[in-house]
């Protein structure tokens, strides 16, 4: 793969920096800047998919035929770099790179043009409906129940961790829909309506003190067969295709470049002291050998992207692998500035969110927020599937 840039892709860069310029005001550039959070709050991540979507940038991974904007692999890399490095909110997630492309595979006629479009456009907003209290990693051992009754599923049960449930219009589920056979047998894909009746979703704060987890529970919910997204059992195999898109359907590179940026500016600053933290050799090699584990995965990454536009998907192993480094990364970044912030590590902010706090200067706020990313990165390991199963699908397709 060539890694230096043609003078088209260098225009192309220059197109994308001067739209983030014009468009990504102060008001977005600072929640994502507050948002110790993997995801960003829907009333700034809302708002600028539309911005997006109002310049058909809003699905850059989507055929044409669905709203994409028919980039290259390099120009969708360019794309992503630079709006994490200038501070997107963080907003292109489950809708748009977990159901999206299951839709676009395994969808009917009448689930594409019905979905797609509603999740360019933000009116449809997505959450996740896989764990289980006691079936968390394991998601073979779910208990959630959809027992079919006429041109319906009635369901009953519950899902955990579900990311902005409480911020959704819809959340897409795995149900058992039969005990018979092997457990992953029995598993079916549904898409819900969460104000569809016996729908409640109750708030989880996360140890970051923020609300982005929730609990959702379904009591008799009746939701369409129409709803089913491929066969009845075949939900085990649309799960793990949904879930190489989650662990590795996406470049992390210019998002972990953009936190290794704000940990370099932290550790320029002066201290109380009168010493700046990057002059402290032991620190200075941490901030190194970040980059270089940065480095490594943008190599990672464009490996498994480039199978993603050829019409193929990430692939286990690239996918588990980016999910843990990405992972180990984001800690390593935030134990890092934890470091650098010393005394200020262990001061609390109970406000939520912090975008309610009085405006100060950009150095000032990254230190507010440093203890809150430090202990919401602590999660980075569990989600997506604990970084322990990844090791273990890598192991089970290296040794078969």
């Amino acid at each position: 793969m060539d890694l230096f840039l043609s003078p088209e892709e260098s225009a192309f860069r220059d197109e994308v920096r001067a739209f983030l310029d014009a468009e990504l005001d102060v008001n977005l550039r600072r929640a994502e800047r507050l948002n110790p959070c993997f995801i960003a709050h829907p009333s700034y991540g809302l708002k600028w998919q539309s911005k997006l979507a109002k310049k058909g940038w809003a699905v850059p991974m989507f055929p044409p035929e669905y709203g994409g904007p028919e980039w290259t692999l390099t120009q969708r890399y360019i794309f992503d770099q630079e709006c994490e490095r200038q501070g997107e909110p963080r907003f292109r997630t489950q809708g748009i790179k977990m159901l999206a492309p299951v839709l676009m595979r395994y969808g009917t006629p009448e689930q594409k043009s019905r979905y797609l479009p509603r999740i360019v456009s933000g009116e449809d907003v997505w959450a996740q409906g896989y764990s289980e209290p006691g079936a968390g990693s394991d998601l073979a051992a779910l208990r959630t129940k959809a027992v079919r009754d006429g041109d319906d599923y009635v369901v009953n049960g519950s899902k955990i961790w579900a990311s902005m449930a409480h911020e959704s219009t819809h959340i897409f589920s795995l149900v058992r829909t039969s005990d018979t056979g092997k457990k992953q047998e029995g598993i079916t894909f549904l898409l819900m309506d969460l104000k569809t009746p016996g729908v409640t979703t109750r708030p989880i704060k996360s140890i970051c003190g923020s609300h982005e987890f929730n609990e959702v529970f379904f009591d008799d919910v009746r939701v369409p067969v129409a709803n089913r997204v491929g066969e009845e059992g075949f939900g085990w195999e649309v799960s793990k295709y949904l879930l190489e898109f989650e662990r590795g359907g996406n470049p992390a590179g210019g998002l972990l470049r953009a936190w290794h940026g704000k940990l370099l500016r932290l550790a320029s600053e002066l201290g109380a002291d009168g010493k700046r933290a990057i002059d402290d050799p032991v620190l200075a090699t941490k901030f190194a050998e970040i980059g270089c584990d940065i480095d490594a995965n943008d190599m990672i990454e464009l490996m498994a992207m480039s199978k993603v536009l050829t019409g193929g998907n990430p692939g286990a192993i690239p996918s588990s692998v980016m999910k843990i480094e990405r992972s180990r990364i984001r800690q390593a970044i935030s134990e890092l500035a934890a470091l650098v912030v010393g005394i200020d590590a262990i001061r609390w902010e109970p406000r939520r969110p912090f975008t309610d706090l009085p405006e100060a200067s950009e150095i000032e706020e990254e230190r507010i927020v440093a203890s809150a990313i430090y202990f919401n990165s602590r999660s980075q390991s569990l989600l997506g599937g604990s970084n322990e199963i990844q090791l273990e699908i890598i192991a089970r397709d290296l040794l078969r």
